[in-house]
Parts: structure tokens; C-alpha cells; sequence
């Protein structure tokens, strides 16, 4: 029996769909398609997947396919009943992988700390202004000209674009 032939078994064994085979061993489910096909072999890391969620298995059996499919005697201690993990709705952010007591952080001074204003350390950035050389000069009655021309000019509305929080937009022209 080959090792595509081992993995088909196993799963046959547990009882799973091959998509709920590869959620359960935390795989992608086309590695598995791959492998039950014998387009691919199994990783070693996939192997010791299956081993991990299925500890009755025979370890030689699963690799060497000697031997009997499961243990004849399996140890107590042996079986690790893994509780099942949460799905996330959605990506932790940051902070929420922060364990407070990790940095001796108590409740109250948590309170204390998150009721401080946060500032930044950066220093206050100051903006200077360019010289303007006298090469780049306008003259004051050439500026006060293009004023009054932009300003007699009758103004026609093109387009309105209206943005929404959600990231769409919506364009109205004339």
C-alpha cells in the first residue's frame, strides 16, 4: 500500500469529507485533492499534521506502511485531546495579542495608563519657507492682474464627487 493509499485510509477512518479532512489537520484543502490524486506527496510537515491530530495512528505504518493502521496499545498519557480551537471571525489586531500580566500590568493601572493622553515623541516639525530669489519675483501689479483676470471669470460647475467611508465613491458631471 503507498502512501496516497495510507493518507485515503486515514481519512476513511475519521470519518471526514476531504475539505473537513484538511480543516481538521489545518491544511489546504487543495493539498489534499493533490495528494489523494497522487499528483503531489505528502510533506513530512504533513505527515506529522495527521500524526499531531491523530495520535492512535502508527507512526511506521503511516510512514513505512508496516505494521498495523493503529496502536495495539495506546498509553493514557499518550492521547492528546485537543480542545477545538475558535474560528476568528476576523483578524486579531495587535494590542489583542498583548498578555498584560506578561508585562505586569494590573487592572488598575491599565485603567491609568489608557486614560493618559497618547502623544507622540516626535518632535514638532517646523516648516520653513523658501526664499524667494529676486529672479522669481513677480511684479506686484503682474500678481494683482492675474488676480482680477481669474476672478472675472465666469465659474461653471463640471463634477461632484461624493466619497464614502466604505471606500466607494460616486462621480455626477454636467
Amino acid at each position: 500500500m503507498d502512501l496516497k493509499e495510507r493518507i485515503s485510509k486515514v481519512i476513511t477512518y475519521a470519518e471526514l469529507s476531504l475539505s473537513e479532512f484538511a480543516d481538521e489537520i489545518e491544511v489546504q484543502r487543495s493539498s489534499i485533492s493533490h495528494i489523494t490524486s497522487g499528483r503531489n506527496k505528502p510533506s513530512l510537515d504533513f505527515l506529522m499534521k495527521i500524526k499531531r491530530r491523530f495520535p492512535e495512528l502508527a507512526w511506521e505504518w503511516l510512514i513505512e506502511g508496516e505494521g498495523e493502521m493503529l496502536k495495539t496499545a495506546v498509553e493514557p498519557n499518550e492521547i492528546k485531546v485537543e480542545p477545538e480551537k475558535p474560528k476568528p471571525t476576523s483578524l486579531p489586531d495587535l494590542f489583542s495579542l498583548i498578555n498584560d500580566e506578561a508585562f505586569g500590568i494590573t487592572e488598575s493601572e491599565d485603567t491609568i495608563i489608557s486614560n493618559v493622553p497618547q502623544e507622540s515623541n516626535l518632535a514638532e516639525q517646523v516648516v520653513t519657507k523658501e526664499k524667494i530669489m529676486d529672479s522669481q519675483r513677480l511684479e506686484v501689479a503682474d500678481l494683482e492682474k492675474k488676480i482680477e483676470s481669474i476672478d472675472k471669470q465666469e465659474v461653471k460647475l463640471k463634477r461632484i464627487v461624493l466619497f464614502y467611508e466604505n471606500g466607494k465613491f460616486e462621480s455626477f458631471e454636467q
